[in-house]
């Protein structure tokens, strides 16, 4: 039996949400900057509702604690069935492979239900717990983007990281 659920985020997860960020601050630091603030946290739930994005939390099954969270985002439908993942996991779930397992349930969803075709992770170069993740669920490296995404004031490096469907 699977260790973690994975379940579509709502607003009734908002402030469970909230508070797992705020107490996941010094983990994120400096690879994610997750929305922190209720007013973020609504928007974020807002638009990951619509067509074009996704937002998957992980809960263990043993404590129901929420373990961490998957976005799949920029949904492109038509020839190029693509999309983005985003996601982290959420202090005291980390290094104990729950993220590994939900991960490759969101993917499996992306490419059954969503019906994608490739994902694409981009992952700074030093954060090496992420890499080894995407390597767990099948991501082959594919390029590097300098000054890509900006995160916490700064213009910071990327690998970009993809699976296919097939």
């Amino acid at each position: 039996m699977p260790s973690v659920t994975v379940f579509r985020i709502s607003g009734a997860d908002e402030a469970e949400f909230l508070a797992a960020v705020l107490a996941s601050r010094p983990l994120h630091r400096p690879w994610v900057a997750p929305a922190d603030t209720a007013e973020r946290v609504h928007a974020m739930v807002e638009r990951l509702q619509g067509p074009a994005h996704a937002g998957f939390l992980l809960r263990r099954r043993d404590t129901r604690a929420l373990a961490g969270f998957v976005e799949v985002t920029n949904i492109v439908r038509g020839g190029f069935r693509s999309a983005y993942l985003g996601y982290y996991a959420f202090a005291g779930h980390q290094r104990q492979g729950f993220m590994r397992e939900g991960l490759a349930l969101v993917v499996r969803t992306a490419f059954t239900q969503l019906k994608l075709h490739r994902l694409e992770a981009n992952i700074q170069p030093g954060n090496a717990a992420s890499i080894a993740l995407v390597k767990s669920c099948g991501f082959a490296l594919e390029g590097h983007s300098p000054r890509y995404l900006k995160i916490g004031g700064r213009w910071r490096d990327h690998e970009r990281w993809a699976v296919l469907a097939d």
